[in-house]
C-alpha cells in the first residue's frame, strides 16, 4: 500500500503486525471453541457457553477479574433490561392489546394484514426493542389468523423480519446497536488510539444509522410485500388445530357505559367472527334479541350471552367495560382484577353447590371467587348463566386469587382445580398513562441525542443518560401502578443480559490480547495480496467485514458477533489507513440483520413454534432478502461515510 499518503495520526498502521501472543492465542481459541459448541451442541444454553468462555480467558490471565465483569455493568446491558421492563408496562396496561386490535381489527385478507403489519411494526420497532415487540404482537397475529382461518405460517416470519428491519432505523431499535455502542464507548475510553481515530470510534448517534437503515428497511419491506408471499409456507395443519373441539362454556357479559363497543353494530364490534365463540342472545331490560343479526346495535347495559371456549372468553375479558354478569361479586375495578386470574373447577357430587343456581351459590362468600362461565359436558346450555342450576361434573370458569388452586386442589368439593393459561387482566385505566410515559422516554432519548446541551442543569440532557432515562421511566410506571415490580422483573430476559455481559468480556479479551488486531492485519494483508487497485481495496475490505459479520450472525448469535467483530473492524480500518466509521456501521448492520436461519436472531426463534416453521423455511424466504440488503448496505455505507480519514 502507498503508506506516505496516509493521515499522520495513522503511522502506527505502518508497523508490521507482531506474531500472535500467547494471550491472543488463548483468547482466539476460546472464542472458536464457544462458536463450535454453539453449532455442535444446540441444547446447551447460549448464556452458559459464553459465561464458560469468559471464565476460561479470565482464569488464563488474559483478563483481570474487574475487566471480565465490566461487561455486566455496561450501560447497554442496563438500557436493554430497562427497555424490556418498559415494554412490559405497555403490555400489562393493555396498551399493546389496543394497538394490536386497531392494527389488524379491520384486515380481512392475508395481504391487507401484511400491509398493516408493515405500516405499524416497522416504525414501532425503530423505538421498541425487537424481542418484546414480537412477544407482544405474535399472539395478536395468531388470534387474527384463528378468526380468519389463515395459517399463522403466512404472517409470523414477516412479523419477525419487519421488526428486524425497523430495528436498524434508530439506535434503540435493537439490542445489537446498544451493545455496539457500549463496546465503542469502552474502546474510546481506553485512550489507546490516535486522536483522529478516537474521534471516529465514538458512540453512535440516535439517528446516525437512519440514513442507511431506513432505505434498507424500505427495500426489505418491498420484498416482503411483493415477493415473499410466494416463498412462505402454508401450514394448513395449524388451521385444523384452531378448529379442534374444545370445552364450550356459557358466558354472559354485561356492557358498561364506558365500554368502547357501545353504539357499534355486532359486526363492527368484531363479535361475529370470534374463534370458538358464538353470540346467541342480547338481553335488555325491555327486550331479548335472539337470534342476533350482524346489524344489531350494542347499547350500554346490554347483557351479551355467548357459548364458546375459554381462550376467547379470556379475550372478551380484556375489552374494557365488558364484564361477566353471572356473578355480581365479579371484580370490575382494574386494580383488583389484576390480582385475580381465571381458574377451572369441576364440581364433585359432595359439593354444597349442587342443586343451587349460579346466582344462589354466593361463590364469593364461600370461596372468595366469582363464577364467570359454566360448562356442562354433552349439553349446550342456553339459559341465562345466573339461572343455571349446578350439577355434579359441571365445570366452572372462575375468577380467583392466585392461592385458590393450592387451597382447593385436594378439596372433596371439586374433582379438579386448575389454572387457565395466560389470562391476566389488564390495567386499562393506566393504558394512556403507560403510553405517554413510553412516548416521553422516546422524546427524552431523542432530545438527548440531538441537543445534549439544551438543559444545562444536572445530567438530565446528557448524551450518556440513555440507560438512566429508561430506568427512570420504568420506575415511573411502577409508581403510577402501570405494572407491578414483579411484572417488571419477570419481563427482563436474564439469558439475554448474561449473554451480552459475557460476550462483551470475550470481545475485550480479543481486543486486549492483540487477537483482534492480528485478525484485522490478516484480512488486510490477504486483500492486498489480491493485487487490487488502491481505489477498490477499501470496498473489498468493507465487503469482507460485512460478510464475515453476517455469516457469524446467521450461525451464532447477533449479540456475540457485535461485540467480537467491532474491534476487528476498527483495526481493519487502522491497518488499511481508512476511516473506521464505515466499517463500524457495516458490523452494526450485518449483526442486526439475520434472515437466513432461525438461530441468528431471537425473534426468528420466537415465531418458529407458533408458525410451525422448519429451518429450511427461513432459508427459502430469507436468502433473497439477505442478498438484497447486503448489496444495498455495501452501496449505501461508502456513500454516507467515505473511506478517507477526516
Amino acid at each position: 500500500m502507498d503508506l506516505p499518503q496516509l493521515h499522520p495520526s495513522l503511522i502506527l498502521a505502518q508497523q508490521v503486525a507482531e506474531p500472535l501472543s500467547a494471550d491472543g492465542k488463548i483468547a482466539l481459541c476460546v472464542t472458536v471453541l464457544v462458536f463450535l459448541a454453539l453449532q455442535l451442541r444446540r441444547s446447551v444454553p447460549i448464556d452458559l457457553l459464553f459465561l464458560g468462555g469468559l471464565v476460561l480467558v479470565t482464569l488464563a490471565g488474559v483478563l483481570s477479574s474487574d475487566q471480565a465483569l465490566a461487561g455486566f455493568s455496561n450501560r447497554a446491558v442496563v438500557m436493554i433490561a430497562a427497555l424490556f421492563a418498559a415494554s412490559a408496562g405497555l403490555r400489562a396496561t393493555g396498551a399493546l392489546d389496543w394497538i394490536g386490535n386497531r392494527l389488524l381489527g379491520g384486515a380481512t385478507t392475508e395481504r391487507s394484514a401484511l400491509i398493516r403489519l408493515a405500516a405499524a411494526v416497522v416504525p414501532s420497532s425503530a423505538f421498541v426493542l425487537n424481542t418484546p415487540l414480537v412477544a407482544m404482537m405474535a399472539p395478536v397475529v395468531v388470534d387474527w389468523c384463528r378468526r380468519r382461518g389463515i395459517s399463522p405460517s403466512r404472517l409470523l416470519i414477516p412479523l419477525s423480519y419487519f421488526t428486524i428491519l425497523g430495528g436498524v432505523c434508530t439506535l434503540i431499535g435493537t439490542s445489537t446497536t446498544l451493545v455496539i455502542n457500549g463496546k465503542l464507548a469502552a474502546m474510546q475510553a481506553e485512550g489507546n488510539q490516535p486522536a483522529a481515530i478516537a474521534e471516529r470510534i465514538g458512540e453512535l448517534g440516535f439517528f446516525e444509522i437512519s440514513s442507511v437503515g431506513i432505505p434498507m428497511a424500505l427495500v426489505g419491506v418491498a420484498y416482503l410485500l411483493l415477493a415473499a408471499p410466494r416463498r412462505l409456507p402454508n401450514r394448513t395443519e395449524l388451521i385444523e388445530q384452531f378448529g379442534e373441539r374444545r370445552r364450550e362454556y356459557l358466558v354472559e357479559m354485561q356492557v358498561e357505559p364506558r365500554c368502547p363497543l357501545v353504539g357499534k353494530t355486532v359486526q363492527s364490534a368484531g363479535l361475529r367472527h370470534l374463534p370458538g365463540l358464538f353470540l346467541i342472545e342480547i338481553s335488555r331490560t325491555s327486550e331479548t334479541i335472539t337470534p342476533v343479526s350482524p346489524q344489531d346495535i350494542i347499547r350500554s347495559g346490554d347483557r351479551l350471552v355467548f357459548t364458546g371456549v375459554v381462550t376467547t372468553i379470556a379475550d372478551l375479558e380484556r375489552i374494557p367495560g365488558l364484564v361477566p354478569a353471572a356473578d355480581s361479586t365479579f371484580e370490575t375495578l382494574p386494580a383488583e382484577r389484576t390480582r385475580r386470574q381465571l381458574t377451572e373447577a369441576v364440581l364433585s357430587r359432595t359439593s354444597p353447590l349442587i342443586g343451587l343456581t349460579v346466582r344462589e351459590a354466593d361463590f364469593r362468600k364461600r370461596y372468595n371467587a366469582a363464577i364467570v362461565a359454566v360448562h356442562r359436558n354433552g349439553e349446550r346450555l342456553t339459559n341465562k348463566v345466573g339461572s343455571v342450576r349446578l350439577e355434579p361434573g359441571d365445570t366452572l370458569l372462575l375468577q380467583t386469587r392466585s392461592e385458590f388452586v393450592e387451597s382447593h386442589r385436594n378439596s372433596h368439593e371439586f374433582y379438579l382445580v386448575s389454572r387457565v393459561g395466560n389470562t391476566t387482566a389488564r390495567r386499562h385505566d393506566r393504558a394512556l398513562l403507560a403510553g405517554l410515559l413510553f412516548v416521553g422516554l422516546i422524546l427524552w432519548l431523542t432530545v438527548c441525542s440531538l441537543w445534549p446541551d439544551l438543559l444545562p442543569w444536572g445530567n438530565v440532557m446528557s448524551g450518556r443518560i440513555h440507560a438512566i432515562a429508561a430506568v427512570a421511566v420504568v420506575l415511573a410506571m411502577i409508581v403510577t401502578r402501570c405494572m407491578t415490580t414483579s411484572e417488571a422483573r419477570s419481563a427482563i430476559d436474564l439469558q439475554v443480559l448474561l449473554t451480552i455481559g459475557a460476550a462483551l468480556g470475550i470481545g475485550e479479551a480479543l481486543d486486549r490480547s492483540g487477537a483482534a488486531y492480528w485478525l484485522a492485519s490478516f484480512l488486510v494483508d490477504s486483500t492486498s495480496a489480491l493485487g487490487l487497485k488502491d481505489h477498490w481495496e477499501p470496498y473489498v475490505l468493507l465487503a469482507v467485514v460485512y460478510l464475515v459479520s453476517q455469516m457469524f450472525t446467521e450461525t451464532i448469535t447477533n449479540l456475540a458477533v457485535a461485540t467480537i467483530m467491532i474491534p476487528v473492524a476498527v483495526y481493519v480500518a487502522i491497518e488499511g489507513g481508512y476511516d473506521p466509521r464505515p466499517f463500524i456501521i457495516a458490523v452494526t448492520l450485518a449483526a442486526s440483520l439475520s434472515f437466513v436461519t432461525p438461530i441468528g436472531y431471537q425473534t426468528n426463534l420466537m415465531v418458529m413454534g407458533p408458525g410451525g416453521y422448519q429451518p429450511r423455511d427461513y432459508w427459502r424466504v430469507g436468502w433473497p432478502l439477505a442478498t438484497l440488503l447486503t448489496i444495498s448496505a455495501l452501496f449505501l455505507i461508502p456513500w454516507q461515510w467515505p473511506f478517507a480519514v477526516r
